[in-house]
């Protein structure tokens, strides 16, 4: 005997659920966001399609459909975290209003603001392993780099500003995997022994 047909009223919150997920414009955004989130747990060796999917609360079949592949939603998150990082740094560098506080910014972004979410750490080492192996990626981290630099040459010479930004870079994580406390001191030291030495060609 076959099921009579379900009736479905205004309102009804069956049709409501599936209006909204026909009708859901930050979807596309919403997977990049989840796949972030997922390789930021288990990494982008576990962050499969179905685990994306799921942090998503979206169908599988969406990520094919908004994606030609997973490279393509694996770049475009990347991209997305870059960004997101990128824009931190540069908001912390142009609210120094001198030399002085842009270098008691660069400590900050040091000791305090930059990776200091582990799964950002994560993400990070992540997208230098892609980076090593394909042009696509290092073009992220060319360009990351690039933001990174032209922040820090509002207060600082070229020479300085890339010194700076690989100083930055290493210490961050330095710091992030030691298992051993830091203080800010030998920070402040390195960032001082950077900034106030000749100005560089």
């Amino acid at each position: 005997m076959s099921r009579p047909a379900r009736v479905t009223a205004p309102g009804d919150p069956v049709m409501t659920q599936r209006r909204s997920r026909r009708h859901d414009p930050e979807r596309r955004g919403r997977i990049v966001d989840a796949c972030l989130q997922v390789i930021g747990e288990v990494g982008v060796a576990g962050a499969t399609t179905r685990r994306i999917a799921a942090a998503a609360d979206v169908p599988l079949g969406s990520i094919t459909y908004h994606f030609t592949d997973v490279d393509e939603l694996l770049h475009d998150a990347f991209e997305r975290f870059a960004h997101q990082v990128s824009d931190r740094f540069e908001e912390s560098m142009s609210r120094a209003g001198d030399v002085d506080e842009a270098r008691r910014a660069v400590v900050d972004l040091i000791s305090v603001h930059v990776l200091v979410d582990p799964r950002e750490l994560v993400l990070t080492h992540e997208l230098y392993t892609l980076a090593a192996r394909d042009p696509g990626y290092r073009r992220l981290t060319h360009e990351w780099m690039a933001r990174s630099r032209r922040a820090l040459e509002r207060h600082f010479d070229p020479a300085t500003a890339r010194l700076l930004d690989a100083l930055i870079e290493g210490l961050t994580i330095h710091r992030a995997l030691d298992t051993e406390p830091h203080g800010s001191d030998e920070v402040v030291r390195a960032v001082d022994l950077l900034t106030r030495a000749p100005a560089r060609d």
